[in-house]
């Protein structure tokens, strides 16, 4: 499955898909693009299997805060495109990743790098905070 996406770039629309083994760029300018994808149970596994540092978010619909984190994480799928990817696991259709990651409060933001968990970030952060633990893991 993909999802098609704008290019902040040239504004070129392409299919980003929700697995690969690279990174998603632009058909015509070549520049990154962002990549923010929507998983469960069944596709979990190969939504997080990159190269990439992963920023997941387990949210559920019904939550205040995951709302309010929502735009924070879109606006980092832009920043660091080429760098990470935003993999977003809704808790309450996906019990099996849920309870992978011992799932008590949401939303819960689990920074990944090659498939081990590096950071944890409990409740609504700022975007400052998500930034700086997203820097730290990258470096």
């Amino acid at each position: 499955m993909a999802k098609v996406v704008a290019c902040p770039g040239c504004g070129t629309k392409n299919r980003v898909p929700e697995a690969s083994t690279g990174h998603p760029r632009c058909a015509s300018c070549k520049a990154d693009l962002p990549w923010l994808v929507e998983a469960g149970d069944r596709t979990f596994d190969a939504a997080v299997d990159t190269n990439l540092l992963v920023v997941l978010d387990l949210w559920a619909p019904w939550c205040g805060p995951c709302r309010m984190i929502a735009p924070i994480l879109d606006k980092i799928a832009t920043e660091y495109a080429g760098r990470v990817k935003v993999v977003k696991v809704n808790v309450d259709d996906n019990p099996d990743v849920s309870y992978q990651f011992k799932v008590q409060s949401i939303p819960l933001v689990v920074l990944l790098k090659d498939g081990k968990q590096v950071d944890t970030l409990m409740g609504a952060q700022s975007p400052q905070a998500y930034r700086q633990r997203i820097d730290a893991a990258l470096s």
